[in-house]
């Protein structure tokens, strides 16, 4: 064993015993956690608004502190941005992570010096968990890789700007630096496509131990691999031993990757995001990721079926149940006050507290990463119809992950044409373009050669009333679902296609 091994296992046993002390309290955790964020910002613009200084209690809290999303706490982010100083957290933050928005543009996210910590620290506590689960620390000796956005950062009146991959690249502890790959030039280029090349000749001669990124993007990188080499991964790599991904559902792409690598290998799933780092897998053996309870985040939770209600019910911890969609709601000691992620949670263990991500509070697309929402589908529709002489009464979307032959993934748009566009050609293009205006991330995805452009399966006129009538659901309130993130609906609706 070398001595970087021994000291990963050193390391890991004390940070295990860290962990454990507060999954054995995890109420007190929480409630301590919310004490000390209410408390510091105390004193801000936002905690001066809402009264900080007289809240003690959850309730005190929910009085007090309405859920707002991105867009509602926009005017206060706003100020952040224009450079004013105690606005949501004491200070200025040292990053914002700028994500895509969903209904204006780019979403500036603030990173503060004590959340940026427990970013890094969560992650790194990811890895040092499984080697003290596991045992194994030879992979510590080889080469790892982290697929991610460009490292370089922009600044906005002070504060450093980028995406949360480019800024966590700036905290690769100096023990790692010589295992790390990319290099940092190869890791500053834009062009998704270039990138991964350059990625491929760095690394196909490499002792590659531990790769970590989105499945749809390292899906790509070993797929490019082998035609670089033909040899499957773990041929290539021998001692490729560990997976780390968050970011979406591994299972669609398992399969897939199993038969790149010729083997199965060990992987860890990860819930982290630009407002937080939530959840990593602990276990082996079980499904799940471990609610992280100690990191600065103090949760909330609001049963789905409820969310939309006036009179909607705001949990904590101490209250929830097992097997039930809950929008997490997060406040954080980066400054977000009752913020609704989106993201919809499941508990599948209370001792400890471990959860499934189960998808999101509104109807989306996220197979590849995308987070394409309706509003973007339904522009993207509205430019179509009123640049081509086109006639739509419904239609839907859904992924193909797996389509046959050697095609690329794609979005299947299921339409129910009154009048079929006389240039078909004309009309798919206005609709993908529309929808990479609007979305980076399917921009990216298109541009990077992850995805074809959509594909559109013309649904034979009456076909949406027949699908909704199987199943029960003709009439009255009930609406056709816009998209999806399965294709539960597109595969019913494919009874009623035809040609185009």
């Amino acid at each position: 064993m070398s001595l970087k091994s021994l000291g990963a296992k050193i390391f890991a046993s004390n940070v295990t015993k860290r962990v454990e002390r507060w999954v054995k309290n995890p109420i007190e955790t929480q409630n301590q956690v919310f004490r000390e964020i209410i408390k510091k910002a105390s004193g801000t613009q936002f905690g001066k608004d809402h009264n900080f200084t007289s809240i003690h209690t959850h309730s005190d809290f929910v009085k007090n502190v309405p859920i707002r999303d991105y867009e509602e706490l926009k005017p206060y982010i706003e100020r952040v941005v224009d450079g004013k100083e105690n606005i949501l957290w004491p200070g200025k933050p040292l990053y914002f992570a700028k994500t895509s928005g969903t209904t204006s543009g780019a979403k500036y996210i603030p990173i503060t010096k004590e959340s940026i910590k427990h970013q890094i620290e969560s992650s790194r506590n990811a890895i040092l968990n499984y080697i003290h689960e596991t045992g194994n620390t030879s992979f510590v000796d080889g080469k790892m890789i982290f697929l991610q956005g460009s490292p370089e950062m922009q600044e906005k009146n002070g504060i450093q700007l980028g995406r949360l991959s480019g800024i966590s690249a700036h905290y690769v502890p100096n023990y790692l630096q010589k295992n790390r790959l990319p290099s940092w030039e190869t890791n500053c280029i834009d062009d998704w496509e270039t990138k991964v090349n350059a990625i491929v000749e760095e690394t196909k001669d490499e002792d590659m131990t531990v790769i970590a990124g989105i499945p749809s993007w390292v899906q790509m990188y070993f797929e490019k691999l082998y035609e670089r080499t033909n040899k499957p991964i773990g041929e290539l790599f021998k001692n490729f031993q560990l997976f780390i991904y968050g970011g979406v559902n591994y299972e669609p792409y398992r399969s897939k990757f199993e038969s790149l690598i010729g083997r199965k290998v060990d992987s860890i799933e990860l819930f982290p995001a630009s407002e937080g780092f939530f959840a990593y897998q602990n276990c082996q053996s079980e499904n799940g990721m471990l609610l992280l309870l100690k990191s600065g985040i103090f949760y909330e939770f609001v049963k789905s079926d409820e969310f939309f209600e006036e009179n909607r019910q705001r949990i904590t911890l101490k209250d929830v149940e097992l097997n039930v969609n809950y929008v997490m709601i997060i406040s954080t000691n980066a400054g977000l006050w009752a913020y609704n992620l989106g993201d919809t949670i499941q508990f599948i263990s209370l001792e400890p507290y471990k959860i499934i991500v189960s998808g999101r509070i509104k109807h989306f697309i996220s197979a590849f990463g995308e987070h394409v929402i309706a509003k973007e589908v339904e522009q993207a529709m509205q430019e179509a119809i009123s640049k081509t002489d086109a006639q739509v009464n419904e239609f839907t979307v859904a992924p193909q992950i797996t389509p046959e032959g050697e095609q690329l993934p794609y979005h299947e748009w299921l339409i129910e044409f009154e009048k079929e566009p006389s240039d078909k050609t004309k009309f798919i293009e206005i609709l993908d373009s529309s929808l990479q205006k609007q979305n980076s991330y399917y921009f990216d995805l298109v541009d990077g050669k992850i995805l074809q452009t959509l594909n559109i399966t013309a649904i034979k006129k009456g076909g949406f009333q027949a699908y909704m009538k199987s199943i029960g659901k003709l009439g009255g309130q009930n609406k056709v679902q816009r998209l999806a993130n399965d294709r539960k609906v597109a595969d019913l609706l494919t009874l009623q296609k035809v040609g185009l």
